[in-house]
């Protein structure tokens, strides 16, 4: 039997350490889901190691099959610029196939949800909090409008009220939205980062939540995203590759 294909996760990458920390991680969750998986990590900017020196270690241990996931929420300029750029700078003896971006997805609104659990909401809350879904932003319309109907599927989960916001790029930020949900009566107001890992703007988040009575954790190694990692795996392992050379 061929061997399954290398599990690439391509992450964003940062200059605060606890980025890496968190998406290794969560890497290393998923993998412990797929022992037969060879998982590997690999950053865009900031942090080793970089995607070209993965991939030619891939290449130089005489792996063929490789399905590469941007470990992103929305598809922005990263999953369709960024990524596939670097990608076509590949070893040719590598079969490189992109899997899709992790959201939207209902294991990400389920790992909001634990999150806002783990900050010591319960289920029972739900109908007297409102959430800010706070995102770190883009300039891409398309993402944006997947965080609007992320929060809206949040809101249809049974929270109050859910608004997003976002870090930059976008409006409006996280403290506007927290005041925004005070505005409209809402007796209790959390905070829930909709970002991965820790870095520069989710600590900008974290600082316009001040007005909040709950600030949830990032994502980080939830188990529903490490499982949500698999999926978009499992699905890109049977397309068609977007480089097949040697």
């Amino acid at each position: 039997m061929p061997a399954a294909p290398v599990l690439l996760v391509v992450a964003h990458g940062s200059r605060d350490p606890r980025h890496a920390a968190t998406v290794h991680a969560l890497v290393r969750e998923a993998g412990a889901l797929r022992p037969g998986v060879r998982v590997e990590t690999a950053f865009l900017n900031f942090t080793v190691p970089s995607v070209p020196a993965v991939l030619e270690r891939l290449a130089a241990d005489g792996e063929r099959d490789v399905v590469v996931l941007p470990l992103l929420l929305t598809r922005a300029f990263h999953a369709k610029a960024d990524v596939p750029a670097v990608l076509r700078q590949a070893p040719p003896a590598l079969r490189i196939r992109q899997a899709a971006v992790l959201g939207p997805s209902p294991l990400l609104i389920a790992a909001v949800e634990r999150r806002l659990y783990e900050a010591g909401l319960t289920p029972a809350d739900k109908g007297s909090t409102g959430v800010v879904l706070a995102s770190a932003g883009s300039t891409d319309p398309e993402a944006n409008a997947v965080i609007a109907e992320t929060a809206r599927e949040l809101r249809r989960a049974g929270w109050c009220a859910v608004r997003p916001a976002f870090a930059s790029a976008s409006l409006p930020r996280t403290e506007d939205a927290v005041r925004a949900l005070r505005s409209e009566g809402v007796r209790r107001v959390a905070v829930a980062p909709y970002v991965i890992a820790p870095g520069r703007l989710p600590d900008r988040i974290a600082a316009g939540a001040t007005g909040a009575d709950v600030l949830a954790d990032v994502l980080g190694p939830a188990p529903e995203l490490a499982r949500l990692l698999l999926r978009r795996y499992d699905t890109a392992r049977p397309a068609r590759p977007l480089a097949a050379v040697g």
